[in-house]
């Protein structure tokens, strides 16, 4: 359809004002865009110019929170508490001695701290940050924070620090955090970054060092702008880190504070193993220490205190003191002979005080001899002569192998420091190290554990384990990270002979439950719960032929260091084991007297999970352990208000 002539011009004058309109708006926008822009670009160009120069971004570590440590019931053994500290960046500081001294007419610091951290300043880098004062009172950060503005480059922040509620009862299992020093990080070919940062904790010894990646966690990062004099002026963005793993042990905090107390000022150590699983229930070394001495560095005189402490509390005799197992080492012996067919339970050997082999005399522990012994009557008894003659028919070779097979002579694997492989000789063994061969002579120490024979109390313990059960119980201590189950220790079967293994079951029953057995005053009396054991002492000293024809010196008459070791190990109920347990005191004397006792009480407290009734002792020792029982509670409870502790 054909328009006509008006029409059209009135379209095409409606058009050209549209058109003029938007040309014009757009315009002025141009016009305003270049106006803007020019006047940053030329008339603030300096202003900018000068932003640019003072504000920068950095980026800063957040340490992660540490890993926690629980018990098997979740007390907690060691956490992470609050811990206010002030803080310098060298680089936002200006002149160092002139910042800290103008902090030091803020709040009080040592010269000792403003020595530490100008010693960590030097060795960081200047952006990180080097902290002046820990564990400062909320006053002082309170002061520091409203003299912001003088400070440049110092500020008050809040952290996490180490902290063992435990105190001494479980220092010796999971160690203590430090500062990283710098020995610590010329082991490392990588190190993480934030181990860099001045005062980092990091794991020292123990379980914190043995399983420091897992505890430590990953480190987070913080994007901030800072201005020329250091101040943040906001934060950028940020990352979080990963907090550690939590670890739970198979350790019960309540048996091992009780053991502790138990073991008291002697210089001992005691082990008590879950024969179902290799659970440890408790492993304590005496005397012992706090860790949290150690956290954020311990004083000369701290420290002087503990290395000069003849009992040498800061080591772990659990698993690395070893020891001449003594008599303790006889089961292995008998297993040795009974599994190679050379000897039969009614078996027996003359017993005259000694034995003459290779030419000299190796005398029995009782001087006038047993006369005939069999299997159960020599452990029963701790008959020495038997042994050795029942060692030279065995050999050391099967001897050490049956060693091996118990569980000894071999470093168990768990995450402590210095664990201990012991030692069981044999022919090659003396070889290797002494360019020697082996003697008759020493096959017949071996044979009750002296000569070059050593243990650690873990793996008298473990002995103790697989002899209860004939299967190779292995020793756990960590129960579950992050709350997932680690392996069970339970072990495969041994391989003995059913009847062998009895027969040394039933002869240790005899030693703990025989009116003349040699650890009949320990023994426990409630019914389903009799231990089976064997008592042990081993000899520090050589006793030469004048002192044993004038008469052996007793111990007690002797100084302590040149005293016998006591050692003890068992398990129980017999007749269904749960628990085996061993002792060592060092510089005892006998073991009946000194590690026999101890390992009653603690194995009662594990096998009623507290504290036993008295009827579970002989009616002549119940007013004394009655005695003793509230002393030590007494005792613990003391140590608990003490250590500001309530979860012990």
């Amino acid at each position: 359809m054909k328009r006509n002539p008006k029409e059209l011009d009135s379209t095409h004058r409606t058009l050209t004002r549209r058109t003029l309109l938007l040309g014009g708006l757009q315009l002025a926008f141009a016009g305003g865009l270049a106006a803007r822009m020019r006047y940053l670009q030329v008339d603030q160009a300096d202003e900018f110019r000068l932003l640019a120069e003072e504000n920068r971004i950095n980026f800063e570590l957040l340490p992660p929170a540490r890993g926690r440590i629980f018990d098997r019931n979740g007390i907690t053994i060691a956490q992470n508490s609050p811990s206010y500290r002030i803080v310098i960046v060298p680089e936002n500081a200006g002149n160092i001695e002139e910042a800290i001294a103008n902090l030091r007419e803020v709040i009080d610091i040592s010269d000792e701290d403003v020595e530490e951290a100008l010693k960590d300043i030097k060795n960081s880098k200047r952006f990180h940050r080097v902290t002046l004062s820990d564990q400062v009172a909320w006053e002082d950060v309170a002061r520091v924070a409203a003299n912001a503005p003088a400070l440049p480059g110092i500020a008050p922040e809040v952290g996490l620090t180490r902290d063992y509620p435990q105190h001494e009862d479980f220092a010796h299992v999971i160690g203590y955090v430090g500062p990283v020093s710098d020995y610590d990080l010329s082991k490392m070919d990588d190190p993480d970054p934030i181990l860099l940062t001045p005062r980092f904790q990091f794991g020292k010894v123990g379980l914190e060092s043995k399983r420091e990646e897992t505890l430590r966690g990953k480190a987070g990062t913080k994007q901030v702008e800072v201005n020329a004099f250091g101040r943040v002026m906001r934060e950028l963005g940020r990352q979080e880190g990963e907090a550690g793993a939590d670890l739970q042990l198979t350790v019960d905090a309540e048996l091992q504070s009780y053991v502790q107390a138990r073991l008291g000022e002697e210089s001992a150590a005691a082990v008590i193993i879950d024969v179902d699983n290799g659970d440890i229930r408790a492993i304590a070394s005496a005397p012992s220490f706090d860790p949290n001495l150690f956290v954020r560095g311990i004083s000369v005189g701290d420290y002087r205190d503990l290395t000069g402490n003849t009992y040498r509390p800061l080591s772990n005799k659990t698993v690395q003191g070893t020891y001449p197992p003594g008599s303790t080492f006889k089961m292995v012996t008998a297993l040795a002979g009974l599994e190679e067919g050379v000897v039969g339970f009614e078996d027996t050997a003359y017993c005259p005080g000694h034995l003459e082999v290779g030419g000299r005399r190796f005398h029995c522990w009782k001087r006038a001899g047993h006369g005939h012994m069999n299997l159960e009557d020599s452990l029963k008894h701790s008959c020495d002569v038997y042994y050795y003659d029942l060692a030279v028919k065995v050999g050391i070779d099967k001897i050490s192998e049956m060693a091996n097979r118990l569980g000894l002579g071999m470093r168990h694997d768990l995450p402590m420091s210095a664990v201990a492989s012991g030692l069981t000789p044999n022919r090659a063994w003396k070889e290797q190290r002494y360019g020697q061969d082996w003697l008759i002579g020493d096959t017949v120490n071996a044979s009750i554990g002296q000569g070059y024979m050593l243990a650690s109390p873990l793996q008298l313990a473990v002995m103790s384990a697989r002899l209860a059960t004939g299967r190779s119980v292995t020793p756990r201590l960590i129960k579950s990270i992050d709350g997932i189950e680690e392996p069970s220790g339970a072990g495969e079967d041994l391989g003995l002979k059913e009847t062998h293994l009895r027969a040394v079951q039933k002869a240790m029953y005899s030693v703990s439950n025989d009116r003349r057995g040699t650890a009949y005053r320990s023994r426990i009396i409630a019914d389903g719960m009799r231990m089976a054991g064997k008592t042990g002492t081993s000899q520090v000293r050589n006793i030469t032929a004048a002192e044993r024809a004038a008469g052996v010196i007793r111990n007690e008459d002797l100084p302590w260091e040149r005293r016998d070791h006591a050692l003890f190990v068992g398990f129980a109920p017999f007749d269904n084991p749960k628990y085996a347990v061993a002792v060592v005191v060092e510089h005892g004397g006998g073991g009946s007297k000194a590690a026999a006792p101890i390992a009653r009480d603690v194995m009662l407290q594990a096998l009623y999970d507290g504290a036993p009734p008295l009827s579970a002792y002989p009616k002549s020792q119940r007013s004394k352990i009655k005695e003793q029982q509230e002393r030590l509670e007494t005792e613990r409870l003391k140590r608990r208000d003490t250590d500001g502790n309530d979860q012990a």
